[in-house]
């Protein structure tokens, strides 16, 4: 689902498994302006672990990017208990987008407008709100 809306006020997700970025819409659908909302560190995985067995054959850095996926997929089911958005677009790598996707749970999965499978992990945000704006037109 990359097609979708950025409406506004909507929660914008920027990130990949090592960390993510919040940002809010506080244009329109048609001209979007990112305001900084804070990032998402992954803090000390080692505490956390991925979901799920780990497969042996699992490097650290995979494992990692699993427990942040989780950390990541819960923080998301957070806001949306508390009515932090009514909205929210995932613009993450395509390995994070399938790994937090089954994760998510239905609540937030109701308030997906769009998807973005596209690294814009460290671009300016000039540079994402291009690649959000060409991913709605």
């Amino acid at each position: 689902m990359s097609k979708g809306t950025v409406p506004v006020d909507a929660l914008i997700v920027v990130g990949s498994g090592e960390g993510a970025h919040y940002f809010r819409n506080i244009g329109t659908n048609l001209d979007i302006k990112l305001k900084d909302e804070g990032a998402l560190k992954p803090g000390d995985l080692a505490d956390q672990g991925p979901s799920g067995k780990q497969p042996p054959d699992m490097s650290a850095k995979e494992s990692m990017e699993m427990t942040f996926s989780k950390i990541l997929a819960s923080d998301l089911y957070d806001k949306a208990h508390k009515g932090s958005y009514k909205d929210v677009v995932l613009a993450l790598d395509p390995e994070t987008l399938g790994e937090v996707r089954p994760l998510l749970h239905k609540e937030v999965l109701s308030k997906v407008s769009m998807e973005l499978p596209k690294t814009l992990v460290n671009h300016p945000v000039t540079d994402i709100e291009r690649s959000l704006s060409a991913a709605v037109n």
